[in-house]
């Protein structure tokens, strides 16, 4: 009976801790904005194409914590960026315990979602199932 009941309490207690460790989508907004540079693109067939070089980088900004916009940005050696006067407007939304992005431009409109978002990584899912890794876009110094 003490045995059954150790039992018992040790699978309650890792139940808890499990719990207690499941990930808030919510808390990926606070890493969304900024510049990001694609690192590697995961497809669905499982294999991989890594990007070693970026000539463009892709510019989050919230306006609030459910919409935003997305644009293509082009650094330069002078430390500023080109940029089209062209954006993808999304709107963010908490779905079954995942962010999910739904971008609509006048050609388009998808989804994305958020898998990962932290200080220097972002990690999101297509309706394709391919995985976009993003790292902390990093201007280049020539010193």
């Amino acid at each position: 009976m003490i045995q059954k009941l150790q039992k018992i309490t040790t699978l309650l207690v890792l139940m808890m801790v499990l719990s207690g460790c499941t990930n808030n989508p919510e808390d990926n907004l606070e890493h969304l904005e900024g510049y990001w540079e694609i690192e590697r693109v995961i497809l669905n067939d499982g294999s991989t194409k890594e990007y070693s070089y970026n000539d463009t980088v892709d510019f989050i900004s919230l306006e609030d914590s459910q919409t935003g916009i997305r644009k293509k940005m082009k650094p330069n050696f002078m430390g500023t960026f080109e940029t089209s006067k062209d954006a993808e407007n999304f709107t963010i939304k908490i779905e079954n315990d995942s962010m999910n992005v739904y971008y609509k431009t006048p050609f388009d409109t998808w989804k994305e979602t958020v898998l990962l978002a932290t200080k220097n990584q972002l990690k999101v899912i297509n309706k394709n199932n391919a995985i976009f890794l993003y790292k902390r876009y990093k201007p280049i110094s020539i010193n």
